[in-house]
């Protein structure tokens, strides 16, 4: 019998507040519900927790032929907030970057 390893969860990501929200990376999305692990953030009230909204900032691609799924997610690894800007940047394990506007709700590479 084969066995595989399993992927070290990875490092958490500091939540970042702006004005009165949360901003916060899920990494297991799967456990909450949403199509896929890594690539999501959720937006909360900072004084309540209660959610206002989730976003995909990127697509997660399982190969159904290829490696274990835990070893095909791709996690966030960095979230800061833009100077004089109302926008996350946003990395990957990839090293992709990405650019969430907060006002809009939309992610531009």
């Amino acid at each position: 019998m084969i066995k595989s390893a399993k992927r070290a969860a990875p490092d958490p990501v500091p939540p970042l507040v702006v004005g009165d929200v949360r901003y916060e990376v899920i990494h297991f999305g799967r456990r909450e519900g949403l199509d896929q692990n890594g690539g999501y953030i959720v937006a909360k009230t900072d004084k309540t927790g209660e959610v206002l909204w989730t976003l995909k900032v990127y697509d997660v691609v399982y190969d159904p032929n290829g490696k274990e799924g835990d070893s095909q997610d791709v996690f966030i690894t960095t979230m800061r907030k833009m100077w004089f800007r109302p926008k996350l940047w946003i990395a990957d394990e990839l090293g992709r970057r990405f650019v969430v506007d907060l006002n809009s709700k939309t992610v531009s590479p």
